[in-house]
């Protein structure tokens, strides 16, 4: 990971708040000329600091009108075990997030989908039949009081 300067910072909280931003327009918001801004840009993409673009979608207004915190228990708590459960998981378009837990469930798992009948049919056609799930527990999202928002980046390394 490189070591990130007042530079690249100000290049991330920057893309952070409009990730469309043209170059020109991201050298001049962070002081810099548009080449090295554009190379710093691309250090931090080939670094994996910057792992994508993508638009930010209301999800009612695609029909996508529930999400449910799905929390699982796994069995036997091997290496094994978690990578068969979490590669599952990734194979579900219907999962977004999905984390690694300590308390009483092993996995936490954030499920965006149409209804509560689309839910049923994940829950009982593919949640269920998970590799080493012991219990499943669903907690279903009333509203969303605040979603994934920018991250606050600590200060540049001196």
């Amino acid at each position: 990971m490189p070591k990130l300067d007042k530079f690249d910072i100000a290049i991330l909280n920057a893309l952070q708040d409009n990730g469309r931003a043209t170059n020109v327009e991201l050298a001049d918001r962070v002081g810099l000329s548009p080449s090295p801004c554009l190379r710093r840009v691309k250090m931090l993409e080939e670094a994996g600091v910057i792992r994508s673009y993508r638009a930010d979608i209301d999800r009612r207004a695609v029909g996508l009108e529930l999400t449910v915190f799905v929390s699982f228990k796994v069995t036997h708590h091997t290496r094994d075990n978690a990578q068969a459960f979490q590669q599952a998981l990734q194979d579900l378009p219907e999962v977004v997030g999905c984390y690694m837990i300590s308390g009483h469930s092993d996995f936490l798992a954030e499920v965006v989908v149409e209804n509560l009948a689309a839910y049923e049919a994940l829950l009982t056609d593919k949640l269920l039949v998970l590799p080493h799930v012991t219990d499943i527990q669903s907690n279903f999202a009333i509203r969303t009081v605040k979603s994934a928002g920018p991250l606050k980046l600590p200060q540049a390394s001196a």
